[in-house]
């Protein structure tokens, strides 16, 4: 099985929750798995994992500086081992093409920025947080799900984020990310008995 490692950024706690939901779904695998925020994060990877997962969200058309710092500053090891980039953002929950593209084209932005190119990236939708949003930023996030045909009640938070397709994302990159199992010792073969009465 796969040692993996979850590296989030987050800012409202939703990448958060889908970072601990990963490992979860790893753990169910049989694989083993550890969650560590960005922010608290640099090299730490020595040997330890057989692939990393990394999770950010969007703000403002960007993901945040932390988990591109970490993208930047452990660039070799995720070239080396297999790595995933889960993208979280309003726009992937959009049912329209073009806020499916403003998904696309931030996650490719930080990628570009990052230098990286992880075998698998996902688009994942987030959730609008109203009860966690400061008053501005609560009337904000109202008036553009208003404009984008939203949920505008304000009184609790609207999830989006598809579980089951996030487990299905997490146990075909764990499949991958498996490291090859050790070839057996090849047997001794004796066809003609020279090792017979030889005491060994």
């Amino acid at each position: 099985m796969a040692s993996l490692l979850i590296v989030y950024g987050t800012t409202e706690g939703q990448t958060r929750k889908i970072a601990e939901r990963m490992a979860d779904f790893a753990r169910e695998s049989g694989h083993t798995a550890a969650v560590v925020n960005a922010c608290a994060c640099r090299s730490v990877f020595h040997g330890r994992y057989d692939g990393v997962m990394v999770a950010a969200s969007v703000h403002r058309g960007r993901h945040q500086r932390s988990v591109l710092r970490f993208a930047r500053e452990n660039l070799h090891a995720l070239s080396r081992l297999p790595s995933a980039f889960f993208s979280v953002s309003l726009s992937a929950a959009g049912k329209e093409a073009r806020q499916k593209d403003d998904a696309r084209r931030c996650a490719d932005l930080f990628l570009r920025e990052a230098g990286w190119n992880p075998e698998m990236v996902r688009l994942v939708a987030g959730a609008l947080a109203y009860t966690r949003y400061n008053l501005a930023t609560r009337l904000m996030m109202k008036w553009i799900a208003w404009r984008e045909g939203g949920d505008t009640d304000t009184s609790r938070d609207h999830e989006y984020t598809d579980w089951d397709q996030l487990r299905r994302d997490v146990e075909l990159f764990a499949t991958r990310a498996e490291p090859e199992p050790e070839p057996a010792e090849a047997e001794v073969e004796d066809p003609v008995g020279i090792f017979a009465g030889a005491g060994i």
